[in-house]
């Protein structure tokens, strides 16, 4: 199964996008806390998922990055990051791809795309409160939906 299945399934289970309801459904505590540069974490004690973000961030900022740490929880639940950046000539670089990949089809779910009046998909990831260099993520599966008509997304 794939990222965008596994958030379609997600989404589908909780019917709910929204990140900071499917934590509390999934009882994985968040605790907001100052965290100087770094958006959010998440780490694993006595088998429990708890997930930190930043609260010097806005509430958009932290929904991102609450998404973001959910895919860690849900893609790899055993994988430490910043251990691995830390200890490790292992590369987190596509652990974390994977997880920029999850936290924008979950706030940009396809639903979104079929019904949203907007012409870029820049500005769809605005209004999803996804950053905007992120939503190159999500073009492939945009040109999915309007292939070659005059309703294709602006880039």
């Amino acid at each position: 199964m794939d990222i965008k299945e596994k958030v379609d399934k997600l989404i589908h289970m909780y019917r709910t996008n929204e990140p900071f309801e499917i934590a509390d459904r999934k009882n994985i505590p968040i605790i907001i806390e100052p965290l100087g540069d770094i958006w959010g974490y998440c780490h694993s004690y006595k088998r429990i998922q708890v997930i930190h973000l930043n609260s010097d961030l806005d509430y958009i900022d932290q929904r991102f990055s609450l998404a973001h740490e959910l895919a860690h929880v849900i893609l790899h639940p055993k994988i430490n990051t910043g251990f691995l950046r830390m200890h490790t000539f292992f590369s987190a670089e596509r652990i974390e791809r994977e997880a920029n990949s999850f936290a924008v089809e979950l706030l940009m779910p396809d639903s979104v795309l079929y019904t949203c009046e907007l012409r870029s998909i820049f500005e769809i990831a605005t209004v999803c409160g996804v950053p905007e260099e992120l939503a190159e993520l999500k073009k492939s599966s945009a040109k999915f939906f309007y292939p070659n008509s005059e309703h294709a997304f602006l880039y």
